[in-house]
Order: C-alpha cells, then structure tokens, then sequence
C-alpha cells in the first residue's frame, strides 16, 4: 500500500463525542405545515426525522456537550490539548471564536483555536489540517468539533430545504503515536467557487447571483439549486473516493468503512454500489438526523465509534462535500 505522505508521528482517536437537540421533527410534523408527506421525503432523501434546537440553545451548546463527552472518552488532560478546531457555518457570533470559547470551556487555555467555514466539508477539513499539525510534531493533542445550527438559516416555508436539515454536533480528540504508519494516509482539500450560486446564503440583495429566479425571499436562509447541488455531488463524491483510493493503491474491498456526509441517501447509496461495498460497510444514519453539514461526519464517527464497528487497524475513508463547493476526503489506519 502506497503512503502519500512521510511523517514523523502518526495520529490516533483517542474519543469521540456527539450532541444534538432534544426535540426530533419528524416528516409528518413537516407535512402539516408544508406541501409534502413522509413518503415523498423519504423517496427523495431517506431523511424520516431530524433533531431541530429551540431558541435556548445555542451552538456553543452542543458543541460543548460534544467535546466534553471526547475529552472524558479520551482520558487525556484538556490542559494537554494544543490546537482546538470548529467547523461550522452557523457560529453564534463572527467574534469571538466558536474554538476560542470551547478551549476556555474545557480548560484547554492557551491552546490556539480558530473556527473554519468549508459548509458540509468541514470536518473533513479540519481533519486534515489536524493531522498535518500532529504528524510534524507541531502539536500533540488536538480537539475538532463539527457542530451546526442550520435551522436558523433555513426558510421553513421552503420544501426544498426545509425538509434537508437538522442540528447537531460532534467532535473527537486526536492524539500523536510513535507509529508513524497509523492516522491520515492521504488527504485532500478542494474547491471550486464558481459554483457557489448553487447553494448561498445571501444577507442583503447584492449577494444575489445574477440569476436569482428561484431566490425565495428570505434572507439569511439557505437558497439551493437541488437537481444541480446533486449532480455535482453524484460525480464528486465517486471520484473523490477513487482518487484517495487510487493514491494509496488499494481497492474497496480493503475500506473497513467509508464515512461520508450525509447529504441525501440516493447519493450515498449510489456510491456504495459503484464501489461494490455491502451497507455494513457505508455507514448512513440521515434517516435520524437529516443533513447536519460539518456536524454529520463527526457524529457518524462517534456512533461507530461507540458500535465497536471500526477499530485499531482499519482502513476508513472520511469524505466530505459541502457549498461553496468545497470537499475533502481523509484516509486513515486508525
């Protein structure tokens, strides 16, 4: 098996953390208020339900109860931990920080902290971005936390998004080993912003592209191309996986498990099948949680975790594409 990078240290989970609202929507309750039904959702997306926060709860929030739940999983010192990461594209605040408040929180203080917006990536990312710091020796401990509040910046008279998403966070504590053959194999980071009218945000009227026909009015809510984001998202996500399998020279069937944001099941399921891997092997929870962007990988991880389904020795691969476009996959010996 080919390595695409040499390395110094490698890098282990050493625990993972996951934390959503305690109030699940379901597709009956959305088809009350909407023009939809819970078949039509299902067919669709595979989503039946979703974890939706009310107004008490903020993203430090979840985030917190992900990352503390990690870090006592992990049985390392929070003062230990050297860098802290959240991904998400719904802080709180732009200032300060969602990873500057969670390093105060936990006791991590001064472990530099920065929050990262790649949409749906951004796990996946910060990931990456971790393992380059512990492989060179830069840090030894670092906390990343996926975490997400996409129902306050979704249009909840919207049908083609409104029945998409879900809150929630998750988070893992990764540490350095002296064997430099286990953690991130290969990894990759991409882009393209051209496409970024397929799925935006826009604030004020000259954040509209120029073709904005489909603009539902709402600003600060999500505004989506569906047919469009899932094309893209169709071919990326298959040659995404071909080209982090192609660089390490393995096929498939040596994947103990793929991890893969959980955007719409028809597209995961696509993947799984042109990749010939069974369903034990693909792991797909939007059923529960629907699309919860930087927050879905992290909380995969942390329910396979705690399933036992993946452990020392495997083979996993982490893919993540979110708007912007933005993706990334990472491909591990744990």
């Amino acid at each position: 098996m080919k390595q695409s990078v040499q390395r110094a240290h490698g890098v282990r989970i050493a625990g993972t953390g996951m934390a959503v609202p305690p109030r699940i929507v379901t597709n009956d309750e959305l088809a009350r208020k909407i023009d939809t039904s819970d078949e039509w959702i299902n067919q669709r997306t595979g989503i039946r339900q979703r974890h939706i926060a009310d107004e008490s709860i903020s993203l430090f929030d979840l985030a917190s109860q992900a990352l503390h739940q990690a870090v006592d999983r992990s049985a390392i010192d929070p003062s230990q931990i050297d860098l802290v990461i959240c991904a998400t594209l719904t802080p709180d605040m732009c200032c300060p920080s969602t990873a500057a408040k969670l390093a105060d929180d936990i006791g991590a203080t001064p472990a530099g902290a920065l929050d990262i917006s790649a949409a749906c990536a951004g796990f996946v990312y910060a990931m990456n971005l971790m393992a380059s710091q512990i492989e060179t020796g830069r840090c030894r401990n670092v906390a990343v936390i996926g975490a997400e509040l996409i129902s306050r910046i979704t249009d909840w008279n919207d049908r083609r998004t409104c029945i998409l998403f879900g809150d929630g966070a998750g988070a893992a504590i990764f540490s350095a080993t002296d064997d430099p053959r286990q953690g991130c194999l290969h990894q990759t980071l991409a882009s393209d912003g051209s496409k970024w009218h397929l799925l935006y945000a826009p604030k004020r009227e000259a954040d509209l592209p120029e073709n904005s026909n489909g603009f539902t009015g709402a600003y600060d809510t999500l505004q989506m191309s569906g047919r469009e984001v899932y094309k893209f998202a169709v071919a990326t996500i298959q040659a995404s996986i071909d080209q982090a399998l192609a660089a390490c020279d393995i096929s498939p069937s040596d994947l103990a498990m793929v991890v893969a944001h959980q955007s719409n099941r028809r597209i995961l399921e696509s993947a799984r099948d042109r990749l010939g891997l069974p369903e034990s092997k693909f792991y797909i929870n939007i059923d529960r949680y629907g699309n919860t962007s930087a927050a879905s990988v992290p909380i995969c991880l942390h329910e396979l975790s705690q399933q036992q389904r993946i452990g020392p020795g495997d083979l996993v691969l982490f893919v993540g594409i979110g708007g912007g476009f933005t993706w990334a996959t990472s491909l591990w010996r744990l």
